[in-house]
């Protein structure tokens, strides 16, 4: 099983404050203990979202609306993707990460598995694109900046209201673009927050709350990782993404949030730093996660 974990954002994220040197070390030694284990398939931070925008489609029009958001403790800071062998092993995980404050939010991915297959389904449909584009998916081009797109739920996404067959259809067409343009590099369902959880941290002490949550307007359906040249290509490709996507969802409207990755370069290299630190054991980590990606 597959399970991303959301690390919401806190004051400090959202001002920009990046980690220090005994920080990024602790979280080196935890991302190594999840390749050692071979859960770690990828981890990645967020930029804060006054570097974002948010993309909504509704009543036949886009709306771009620039960041900073006010929600902070709803915002995304940084994510991990994991594969476990239950959802009580990636609570485990969490559990472990090396917080002393703050929360995160573990959800099921939707694998290929969970949707029936339709009887009018193609022989060479969206089922078997998606089972391609998991097998070999793009690589990745140099000066590129990537950003995450976080797909807002609703009342369907939360009950578990599966899409139709047109609509997968469309959303494959879109994805199957995407990918041949070298833009997008990932794109996952999440399951409702009913299959989820949160773990939220003070101290040493761990607390763990089974989902559903409440706030569903705030609460992430689904996800896309694409790599553009600037931030005005990346609101371009949203806006084709929810223009998609709508039809398929509650009262025809789709609502988006872009963040900016942070990259190796973001960090400034401290005169601290050991000649084999956080920033190299990074590298490798990030290398192994790739090569055990299914």
């Amino acid at each position: 099983m597959r399970f991303m974990v959301m690390v919401k954002a806190t004051k400090d994220s959202e001002a920009g404050v990046l980690p220090d040197e005994k920080t990024l070390a602790e979280m080196g030694k935890f991302n190594e203990e999840l390749v050692k284990a071979g859960a770690l398939l990828a981890a990645e931070g967020l930029q804060a979202s006054s570097k974002g925008a948010r993309v909504r489609y509704a009543n036949g029009k886009t709306k771009v609306t620039d960041g900073p958001f006010a929600e902070a403790k709803e915002l995304v800071a940084g994510f991990w993707l994991i594969q476990t062998k239950s959802m009580d092993e990636a609570v485990e995980w969490a559990r472990r990460v090396p917080f002393r404050e703050g929360d995160v939010e573990i959800r099921p991915l939707f694998e290929l598995a969970d949707f029936p297959v339709d009887p009018t389904e193609k022989p060479d449909g969206w089922r078997e694109k998606e089972e391609q584009f998991r097998a070999v998916p793009p690589a990745r081009k140099p000066g590129t900046i990537r950003f995450m797109g976080l797909l807002k739920a609703d009342r369907d996404t939360e009950t578990g209201v599966l899409p139709d067959e047109k609509f997968l259809a469309a959303m494959g067409a879109f994805f199957e673009e995407g990918t041949k343009s070298g833009v997008i590099l990932a794109g996952e369902g999440l399951h409702p927050s009913s299959k989820g959880a949160r773990v939220r941290y003070s101290g040493n002490k761990r607390t763990v709350i089974d989902g559903p949550f409440a706030e569903a307007k705030e609460l992430i359906a689904g996800y896309a990782i694409i790599q553009v040249n600037s931030r005005d290509e990346a609101i371009e490709w949203t806006k084709q993404f929810v223009t998609v996507d709508a039809p398929g969802r509650l009262g025809a409207e789709s609502d988006c949030e872009i963040r900016q990755i942070f990259e190796m370069e973001d960090f400034p290299v401290s005169a601290h730093e050991k000649a084999d630190g956080w920033r190299q054991k990074e590298e490798r980590l990030r290398a192994q996660a790739a090569a055990k990606k299914p």
